[in-house]
């Protein structure tokens, strides 16, 4: 909640973008005033010439379309006016899209709501798509993974990466981040990566490993999982956009997960040797003398419910369908096309019915009360990712899609030259929105349209990773508070965290390695 100092800035900015829609609605109405009293004089002359002959009717048909071309003019070339209009729109949908990082949680779906209606009311915008598809989506994979979660299958599975990152303390700037990575693509959600961290740190210090390197390298692997897995709430975003240019789910995955892999290894490599050790660390030697370092307490042993591995089959196996489905659309159901024809069933709807169908199982047969899935924390945040993703990607939709063309021409000659720019403008959305559905749902549709190609598109849309570029993520939070030695931070410049360089090697790297595995083999 801002205080009184937000909330008196939040009031300004309402009033300043309610009178700018206030006055952009008047103009439209003088306009609109206007134009219809000018268009009354022409009208009576068709009412007094309806009965003239064939002639004046011939000639009246060839002069039409000269609008129409005029009309057609004014779509490629934007006035200065009318960019300062789009100007004030841009700052409206960026506006609200402060206030609702400000708030905080659910709170950025719900600005992203008011910001829409601004612009269809004030500014008289069509309203824009909300996308549906990549919604359905999220509940249904939400349902199952928290079906699961409630049967203690994310538990089974944290116990089995625990293990694995004790069984290798020697290894651990390489295996933290790996397992991390893996957990976040079975799972969909980096959630489950907040159960791991104190595993990272303990076995760091019981290595005399600093315990920064590891765990601030995870904690980047952890969001580059999302861009990996076939149930994340950014991949069920991504999937819609870009199924109409023939890229399924597993030609999204064969880019994104090699590309992934490098770009952990490289970030890997470089933190491994990245600050002091501790025992030449001059912050972790003063907490030393004042008492305030203390061997980590051993993570509590998670105890494992009785049905946890058969919720984790399940979900897995379903998870395993999707894939399978993806790949072989000979498989497929043959449903009726949009040209009347047949084709094989979408992978999306196919991806809602099999996630639905686990959660089904799950409760079935996992033994877990349906009133217990609300419950868990995979369901709650993940509905907020939803209602994020709700409001903003609406607002977004609407602005874009009402400037679309002047957008394109503007930026579409840049794009070409310096196609990159886009995965750096994905990067920032992410950062600015903290939400990698969002970002996605923001900048993926604005790329394709400027003319990159979708396999590019998906291999810049890995830098949904930006959502670390500040320090205000929940698993960067944790890890900060987690390690006692002081060395992993949340900066004192806002950006210089201790995230910021795996960030920038990991987004980086796997942005130019998916561009050069779609350059080689697409």
């Amino acid at each position: 909640m801002p205080g009184a100092e937000g909330g008196a800035a939040v009031k300004r900015f309402l009033a300043i973008a309610i009178a700018a829609a206030l006055l952009t609605a008047a103009g439209f109405t003088a306009a609109s005033a206007l134009s219809g009293s000018s268009a009354a004089a022409p009208a009576a002359t068709t009412t007094t010439t309806t009965a003239s002959t064939t002639t004046t009717a011939t000639t009246t048909t060839s002069t039409t379309p000269a609008p129409a071309a005029a009309g057609a003019e004014a779509s490629t070339s934007t006035s200065g006016g009318d960019w300062v209009l789009i100007a004030i729109e841009g700052l409206v949908v960026v506006g609200f899209i402060a206030l609702g990082v400000r708030t905080g949680g659910i709170g950025l779906g719900l600005w992203g709501g008011v910001g829409t209606l601004v612009l269809v009311f004030g500014f008289q915008l069509d309203p824009g798509e909300p996308p549906f598809d990549a919604m359905l989506i999220i509940i249904a994979v939400i349902s199952a993974a928290a079906a699961m979660q409630a049967a203690g299958g994310v538990d089974y599975m944290v116990s089995i990466a625990s293990r694995a990152l004790r069984a290798r303390p020697k290894a651990i700037n390489y295996f933290a981040p790996y397992i991390s990575y893996l957990l976040c693509i079975l799972t969909g959600t980096s959630n489950t990566f907040f159960s791991i961290i104190p595993v990272i740190n303990e076995v760091s210090y019981a290595n005399k490993i600093r315990p920064e390197r590891p765990l601030a390298a995870s904690t980047v692997a952890s969001a580059m999982g999302i861009t990996s897995s076939p149930v994340a709430a950014a991949m069920a975003t991504l999937l819609p956009l870009v199924e109409v240019y023939h890229y399924n789910l597993v030609d999204v995955l064969l880019i994104t997960i090699p590309a992934s892999i490098i770009g952990i290894f490289l970030m890997c490599l470089v933190m491994a040797r990245h600050g002091k050790d501790l025992d030449q660390d001059e912050e972790y030697q003063r907490r030393v003398q004042a008492g305030l370092v203390q061997a980590p307490p051993s993570a509590a042993a998670i105890e494992i419910k009785q049905y946890a591995k058969r919720s984790v089959a399940i979900f897995l196996g379903a998870v395993l369908l999707i894939c399978i489905f993806g790949l072989f659309e000979g498989i497929r159901p043959t449903v009726t096309g949009e040209d009347g024809g047949t084709e094989p069933l979408a992978v999306t709807p196919i991806i809602q019915m099999l996630m639905l169908t686990a959660a089904a199982l799950i409760v079935l047969f996992a033994k877990v009360g349906a009133g217990d899935i609300p419950n868990t924390s995979i369901f709650r945040s993940g509905m907020v990712a939803m209602i994020a993703l709700f409001g903003i990607a609406w607002m977004a939709d609407t602005f874009i899609a009402n400037n679309e063309d002047a957008i394109v021409s503007a930026l579409g000659d840049l794009a070409q030259k310096w196609p990159f720019m886009i995965a750096v403008s994905i990067f920032l959305v992410a950062a600015l929105t903290t939400s990698q559905s969002a970002a996605t749902r923001t900048m993926v549709p604005l790329g394709l349209a400027l003319g990159i190609g979708a396999g590019y598109m998906i291999a810049m849309w890995t830098a949904v990773m930006g959502v670390l570029f500040l320090p205000a993520n929940g698993t960067q939070i944790a890890a900060a508070e987690a390690d006692t030695t002081g060395t992993t931070t949340l900066g004192k410049r806002v950006i210089d965290h201790s995230f910021q360089l795996p960030l920038q090697i990991a987004w980086i790297t796997t942005a130019i390695v998916g561009i050069a595995i779609v350059a080689i083999f697409h």
